[in-house]
């Protein structure tokens, strides 16, 4: 069974990036999350501080009324 498919509902990750600005820091993010394998992401959080920009990305693994992998069972 896939790790993901143990996930309830989304998976955040939160980085500091070294960026000029908020709209790189996001654009970051989203760039990891995809090259990560995750298709269905969003930032739920941006601030730009100093030399960068804290962000928290987050990837929905599962939506409401999904085939959710955690009732499927080993």
């Amino acid at each position: 069974m896939k790790v993901l498919n143990k996930v309830m509902d989304a998976l955040d990750i939160e980085t500091f990036f070294l960026c000029k600005n908020e709209l790189e820091g996001r654009n970051l993010m989203l760039d990891l999350l995809k090259n990560m394998g995750l298709k269905d992401v969003d930032i739920v959080f941006a601030e730009h501080i100093g030399p960068g920009t804290r962000v928290r990305g987050r990837a929905y693994v599962h939506r409401p009324a999904d085939r959710y992998g955690w009732l499927e069972g080993e």
